[in-house]
């Protein structure tokens, strides 16, 4: 059975580039491609992306069986350390990692994870 999950990140992304390039590019690493067919097949999943200055906060939650979330993390950190995405128009999106790890499910995001682990 699905189990919710929380990865928060964080990067270094100038000013002009495309906040939502890293959500998906996570989206690409867990389902193939940014633009699918529901469900995707490895963890349903939401990134929410905050700049704060030069950085950008990432959260992803995501839902999965307990024993893909170490693959599901895994692809997220792999996919954040690459740095880059290539854009639907051509434009590469460049950051650099500063922080990529494990988080809580909060109680504000409770609602939504549920909703996840029925995807």
């Amino acid at each position: 059975m699905r189990q919710a999950f929380a990865h928060e990140a964080v990067l270094v992304l100038e000013p002009d580039a495309d906040i939502r390039a890293p959500g998906a590019a996570i989206t690409v690493a867990l389902c193939g491609h940014w633009d699918h067919h529901p469900p995707c097949p490895l963890a349903a999943h939401h990134t929410q992306t905050e700049r704060v200055g030069d950085l950008v906060q990432l959260r992803t939650l995501f839902a999965a069986e307990p024993d893909a979330e170490g693959l599901v993390r895994q692809r997220i950190n792999e996919t954040l350390s690459g740095g880059e995405l290539l854009g639907p128009d051509g434009t590469v999106t460049r950051w650099r990692l500063r922080f990529s790890g494990p988080s809580e499910v909060t109680a504000e995001e409770a609602d939504h994870a549920k909703r996840l682990t029925r995807t």
